[in-house]
């Protein structure tokens, strides 16, 4: 199984651990394709290597082309992930969206009304493996 794993980069360094451990559980079950969502370097070498925008845009929208899954996570409100998403929708790609439960956060309307999209709400990595662990 080939999966993209959406995470939000520019906004959601904060969960960079979780991004982590999610790629790292993920990769037990096929290709993670999108590995450097849960890199802690990936802007530093965005911009080393000089890859623009554009570039990010096509490798990703190329990345979910070839993927059988797109796995977001979408406690962090991203713009980059909520694209994403609708490009796998696109795509007719499944689609499962992780959201961590919290008093603070509200899943978006457009997430949570999406009948294409399977959302698995948790309230931490353990509980999100269990759930993981019985669709995947």
């Amino acid at each position: 199984m080939k999966i993209f794993f959406s995470g939000s980069i520019r906004g959601g360094r904060d969960d960079l651990s979780l991004y982590k451990d999610i790629v790292k559980f993920l990769k037990t079950k096929g290709e993670v394709l999108s590995e450097f969502v849960a890199d802690e370097d990936i802007q530093k070498k965005e911009k080393e290597n000089d890859i623009s925008d554009d570039q990010i845009f096509k490798g990703d929208v190329n990345l979910i082309s070839k993927c059988d899954v797109l796995i977001a996570e979408v406690t962090t409100p991203s713009l980059g992930v909520g694209y994403e998403i609708r490009t796998a929708e696109s795509f007719n790609k499944r689609i499962i969206c992780l959201f961590r439960e919290n008093d603070n956060v509200r899943l978006s309307p457009m997430i949570n009304g999406n009948n294409k999209v399977k959302v698995i709400r948790y309230k931490n990595f353990k509980d999100l493996k269990d759930k993981l662990m019985q669709i995947l």
